[in-house]
C-alpha cells in the first residue's frame, strides 16, 4: 500500500482569478507530479524518492512558483528555497536563497546526504551545488513572461507579495509546491520547494526550508508540507505542531491538521494550507485560503485533483 499527496500553492485560487485556459494546465501539472511519484511508489520505491520526483516535476513546470516558475526578487533575480525530510530516520536537508539551481529539492537532498548539515544558504549553498555537480541553468531558463510582467508592475515600489492581506487580490497566491508520501514499507517523507516572495528584499527566507515549520516527516506520526504566510508558519512551528498533537495528545491526522490550520493559524491571521499523510496512509488536505492546488493518489486507485474550495 502507498499514499501520495501534492500541492501547488494556496491563496487567491478561485474560478475568477484563474483564467479558464489555465485551469486544465494546472490540473495537468498536478497529475504529472502524481504520475512521477506514483511511478516510484507503485514499484516498491521509497517515499523519499517519490516526494523528490513529484516536487521536481512541479519545479520544472513554469506555472508554479518553484524552480523554473520562480518569482522575481526586488533585484530582478530568482532566489529559491527547498527542503526534504526522511521520516524513517529524521534526516533532513534544505537550501535557502539559491540561484540558478534547476531543481532545488534535489540540492536539498544532497545537503541531507552529503554535507553533514541540514540547511545551507545563499552563496555557500551555490558553492556546495558546484561541488556535488547539481544541475544548473542560466537566468534565461527561469524567465516566464507572466512572472516578469508581474515584477515590472511592482519593482519600483515597496510592494512585496504578502503586503496584500485580502484574499481576493489575484496576485495573492502562495505558489509553494510540495509532496508527502507513505511507501509500501510504511516509511514517510516530505518535500517542499518555493520561489519565495515576489519583489522580496533583504534576503528574506520563509518557512519552506525550515524543518518543523514548512516541512516535516516522522514515521511515528505524519509527513507534512505547507504553503502560506511563511512568517506565521515559522512562528507557530506549524508542521511540527501537527506531529506533536498526534504524538502527545493522540489526535488523528485530520484533527491535528485542522487544529493547526483553523484554530491556530487562521485565528492568528495567517492564510495557507497543508497536505499531510500519516503512518496508516490516511491523507489530509486542509487550507483556510480561498483555494489550494492539491491532489492525491492511493494504491487502491483513488485519485483526486482540485484547485478551488468545495470541489
Amino acid at each position: 500500500m502507498f499514499s501520495l499527496a501534492i500541492h501547488g500553492g494556496a491563496g487567491a485560487v478561485t474560478r475568477e482569478t484563474i483564467p479558464t485556459s489555465e485551469d486544465p494546465l494546472f490540473r495537468k501539472g498536478l497529475r504529472n507530479a502524481l504520475d512521477a511519484g506514483t511511478a516510484i511508489l507503485s514499484t516498491g520505491g521509497s517515499a523519499l524518492d517519490a516526494v523528490e520526483a513529484a516536487v521536481r516535476t512541479l519545479e520544472n513546470d513554469p506555472l508554479f512558483n518553484a524552480g523554473r516558475g520562480a518569482v522575481y526578487t526586488k533585484k530582478g533575480v530568482h532566489e529559491m528555497d527547498a527542503s526534504i525530510m526522511d521520516g524513517s530516520n529524521l534526516k533532513a536537508g534544505a537550501v535557502a536563497g539559491v540561484r540558478n539551481i534547476k531543481n532545488p529539492v534535489s540540492l536539498a537532498r544532497k545537503v541531507m546526504e552529503e554535507s553533514g548539515h541540514v540547511l545551507l544558504s545563499g552563496k555557500g549553498a551555490n558553492e556546495f551545488a558546484l561541488k556535488v555537480k547539481a544541475e544548473m541553468e542560466p537566468d534565461d531558463y527561469f524567465y516566464t513572461k507572466f512572472r516578469y510582467d508581474q515584477w515590472l508592475r511592482v519593482r519600483h515600489t515597496d510592494f512585496y507579495h504578502l503586503d496584500h492581506i485580502v484574499s481576493e487580490d489575484p496576485d495573492r497566491k502562495f505558489g509553494t509546491v510540495g509532496a508527502v508520501a507513505m511507501d509500501a514499507h510504511g516509511h514517510l517523507a516530505a518535500a517542499t520547494s518555493t520561489g519565495g516572495m515576489l519583489n522580496k528584499q533583504y534576503g528574506r527566507i520563509g518557512d519552506s526550508p525550515i524543518i518543523g515549520a514548512g516541512n516535516y516527516a516522522n514515521d511515528a506520526t505524519c509527513a507534512i508540507s505547507c504553503t502560506g504566510h511563511g512568517e506565521y508558519f515559522i512562528r507557530y512551528a506549524a508542521s511540527f505542531d501537527v506531529h506533536c498533537l498526534m504524538e502527545y495528545k493522540g489526535l488523528s491526522l485530520e484533527e491535528a491538521v485542522r487544529t493547526v490550520i483553523f484554530d491556530k493559524l487562521k485565528v492568528a491571521g495567517a492564510e495557507g494550507g497543508m497536505i499531510a499523510v500519516d503512518a496508516k496512509g490516511n491523507i489530509s488536505l486542509q487550507f483556510n485560503a480561498l483555494g489550494m492546488h492539491r491532489g492525491f493518489r492511493h494504491s487502491d486507485g483513488r485519485e483526486y485533483v482540485a484547485l478551488y474550495n468545495n470541489e
